[in-house]
């Protein structure tokens, strides 16, 4: 098999509008939540939500990028550039049919399917639906418009997975890779869902925190009182490329990919097995395949939403898994940046390898009373970063309807 490193890395989410910001503002342990701007949410029980600010799409997509694409492409699109850029990739001395993108969202242009049917309904325009409603609306159209802005002629589609979105996305591009089917990907996922729809539907779930009165603490994954997520959006952009590749155009090299694995839990449409079994087998199986045992892996990065039954499940999961190793510390930056949905897994992923890269580990914020469940042995980083000499890193996404998935990073 092939080997895959990590060349380039963007973002666009609520902790910043590039990779350096994100960094910084996650080790600060900065707070996003605030009151929802983006439309009156005073019916609804979860008021709250962690935006994007000062967001210019005009930085990195012309006119026409921006009239034709939903905010979930926008995001895609703009987080994309940065990690394309930051590759330094020039296609003029690649085939275009060895590049390829593969994408994860989860919902997909939920804005656009709200305001298209008021719309409609209420006859504000035209009794029809405008032509770039289906365009803008279909969960792929990003993947398709990253490839058309570069010229990638390669596998090109995307992934759903509720939460898992984005992991399963950039497994799918790692396992391309290996079994030489491309040479370069472009991979990760965005989420726009901070809309009436989709904030109203999450809301009636009672999945999300009701603390309006507190937005910048709400989400607090291990804390006793969690009372749910805390909705966020954006996007996160990884360059996978081909070991030999790489090393042969000189690239800048972030960390290897060295395992991934996926599993089902089998349980519930909407909430995880409460011992972590389907969770507990993925990252055994992706630390088996990246060849490393218990003791060897030194961060994880978790799933940890801040819900009062899924927080403990995964601790559950990775106690079962790691058996108390002292080596390993965990945290959650969902305490920070809020959860993404499909984005989730990919703006966590570039943490694990931030971290790798520079041997210190952001906080878990917004912990002012630990869970008695938390079981033994469990070491969770709080309050401060830590600094620890890290050479390997995971990280965890689980999703709506059993979806379990696991990245596993080494330092080269």
């Amino acid at each position: 098999m092939k080997r895959v490193v990590i060349t380039g890395l963007g973002t666009v989410n609520p902790l910043g509008n590039e990779v350096d910001t994100f960094w910084q503002n996650s080790l600060e342990g900065k707070r996003a939540g605030g009151m929802i701007t983006r439309f009156d949410a005073s019916r609804f029980r979860t008021q709250i939500a962690a935006e994007i600010k000062n967001f210019d799409p005009q930085r990195y997509l012309d006119r026409n990028e921006i009239k034709r694409s939903d905010l979930f492409t926008q995001y895609a699109l703009y987080s994309a550039a940065q990690a394309w850029e930051d590759a330094g990739l020039d296609m003029k001395n690649i085939d275009p049919f060895d590049v390829g993108v593969i994408w994860g969202v989860g919902q997909g242009g939920m804005e656009t399917f709200e305001t298209e049917v008021e719309q409609y309904v209420t006859g504000n325009y035209m009794p029809r639906f405008s032509p770039f409603f289906v365009p803008r609306l279909i969960v792929n159209m990003a993947s398709g418009m990253i490839s058309m802005k570069y010229g990638l002629q390669g596998i090109n589609y995307t992934t759903v997975s509720a939460c898992a979105t984005s992991n399963t996305a950039i497994m799918d591009a790692f396992n391309y890779i290996r079994l030489g089917k491309a040479k370069v990907f472009i991979s990760g996922g965005s989420e726009a869902p901070i809309t009436p729809a989709s904030v109203g539907g999450f809301s009636a779930m009672k999945a999300m925190s009701t603390r309006n009165d507190d937005p910048l603490r709400a989400s607090r994954p291990f804390d006793t009182n969690r009372d749910g997520f805390v909705m966020g959006e954006g996007a996160g952009a990884l360059v996978l490329e081909e070991y030999e590749h790489a090393k042969k155009r000189g690239a800048k090299i972030y960390a290897e990919l060295a395992g991934a694995s996926m599993t089902a839990d089998a349980y519930h449409m909407t909430s995880p097995h409460p011992e972590g079994l389907g969770a507990a087998k993925a990252m055994e199986l992706a630390m088996e395949e990246a060849e490393l045992n218990i003791t060897e892996l030194d961060y994880l990065n978790l799933h940890a939403t801040s819900t009062p039954v899924g927080d403990i499940a995964e601790l559950k999961a990775v106690a079962k898994t790691f058996k108390g190793s002292a080596n390993l510390w965990v945290n959650s930056t969902k305490s920070m940046t809020g959860h993404l949905l499909g984005a989730a897994g990919a703006i966590e992923a570039i943490i694990a390898i931030k971290s790798i890269n520079e041997n210190i580990i952001p906080p878990t914020i917004n912990i002012e009373q630990p869970d008695a469940d938390i079981p033994a042995g469990i070491q969770i980083v709080r309050d401060e970063p830590l600094q620890k000499n890290i050479r390997t890193a995971m990280s965890n996404a689980f999703g709506f309807g059993g979806h379990n998935s696991t990245l596993v990073f080494k330092s080269l």
